[in-house]
């Protein structure tokens, strides 16, 4: 397995809380949390009056606010869990898994949100100005952080994406670590087998004088004498 699959080292490590709150994406989950909560607390707390929406007595437009805040709210703690629960998940497949369910997941609520937000936006231009101020701010607030919950959960897409390109990567990387010394087209090659010492393997001249010496009659010697006619 590799060391690094999809962001993650290997499943069995200790689990350190420090580092696990200060990940870029437990942060970003974390402002998704508070981000819903004000989102479906301000609609629920002074978004109705008498029992009439205060987005210009539209029903929907309360409904939705507040469907979208609480359910991001709940896949808000839910990522979160799972964050903490990633480093101990062993199989690459379901950390694959987990990573494309985080990626769409991210990406369709960050939409959900800009369409609560141009929703909203519209409804609230349309509306008459409550009696009294009344949930006026609530009401702006609930339009204000849908706009902020787009890029934060656009930034979790975002971080999805790069763990599992990273993931992708790691899959099909070499197994081997290239020295970082060595110099780019130089292939290690090996050397030549060894082989008998020459030195060893040639005793003598195949031609010397001693053993000619040896096979002449008695009485000659090797000097050269010149032929008589």
């Amino acid at each position: 397995m590799n060391t690094k699959a999809y962001g993650a080292g290997l499943a069995g490590g200790q689990f350190d809380p420090i580092t696990f709150v200060q990940r870029p994406q437990v942060i970003l989950r974390v402002l998704c949390w508070l981000f819903a909560v004000i989102v479906f607390g301000c609609i629920s707390a002074e978004g109705w009056i008498e029992d009439k929406c205060s987005y210009n007595n539209d029903a929907n437009a309360c409904n939705f606010g507040v469907g979208v805040g609480v359910i991001a709210f709940l896949l808000s703690i839910g990522f979160i869990m799972l964050e903490g629960m990633f480093e101990n998940i062993s199989s690459v497949k379901i950390r694959r898994r987990a990573v494309l369910f985080d990626l769409v997941i991210s990406a369709i609520w960050g939409f959900m949100f800009f369409v609560g937000f141009c929703y909203l936006s519209d409804v609230w231009r349309k509306s008459n100005y409550p009696e009294g101020g009344y949930g006026v701010n609530n009401l702006r607030a609930a339009i204000a952080f849908s706009f902020f919950s787009i890029f934060v959960w656009a930034g979790c897409a975002f971080l999805a994406f790069q763990r599992y390109r990273q993931g992708v990567d790691s899959a099909f990387a070499p197994s081997y670590e290239a020295d970082p010394n060595a110099i780019p087209g130089d292939i290690p090659f090996g050397g030549y087998p060894d082989g008998p010492d020459i030195n060893e393997a040639y005793q003598e001249p195949p031609f010397s004088t001693g053993s000619q010496s040896e096979k002449l009659p008695p009485g000659t010697s090797n000097a050269f004498q010149q032929p008589t006619y």
